[in-house]
């Protein structure tokens, strides 16, 4: 069986994500989205959250299971029997860490190979970062999310506003 891991940290998961992982579930018996719960960062959505709205956005995808991790995606790999990663590369830029990250993977297991997929177009552009950015300023965020995953960033930035002006 061909078992593979997508990681990230999806937060939130946008259409660029979807485009990465129906593609790359065509590629393997098993996809595995890993999603990256990271002490360092502080995201919008919770591991929790960042994980059921990925299961929501995948239902459609019978090969695909969501989990979360935390440490190095190499690792999450092993723990999965995963032969190899799954990385999306949006533009060149994201190409040089990309490569370095894929690099010190084989370097950590020469087991697990890194598969490297070029976004659509269309999605090229978007990132979490800019979704949380434009949905924080009020603008229309339902051409980079799933239909599904909309209402929730415009509720949890709500929700973040609240919390700042204690309300």
């Amino acid at each position: 069986m061909k078992r593979a891991v997508y990681p990230g940290s999806f937060d939130p998961v946008t259409k660029g994500h979807l485009d990465i992982i129906e593609r790359a579930a065509n590629l393997a018996d098993e996809l595995i989205v890993g999603v990256l719960n990271n002490n360092e960062k502080t995201p919008l959505f919770s591991v929790e959250e960042r994980v059921k709205m990925l299961v929501d956005v995948t239902a459609h995808i019978p090969n695909v299971r969501v989990e979360a991790f935390s440490g190095l995606s190499v690792e999450f790999c092993k723990k999965c029997d995963a032969s190899f990663l799954v990385r999306g590369l949006r533009a060149v830029t994201d190409f040089e860490y990309e490569l370095q990250m894929a690099q010190t993977n084989r370097s950590l297991d020469r087991d697990v190979d890194t598969l490297f997929l070029t976004t659509a177009l269309n999605y090229a552009y978007i990132s979490s970062t800019i979704v949380k950015e434009v949905a924080f300023y009020g603008g229309d965020i339902s051409g980079f999310v799933p239909p599904q995953i909309k209402e929730r960033v415009y509720a949890k930035i709500d929700a973040f506003r609240a919390a700042q002006n204690g309300i």
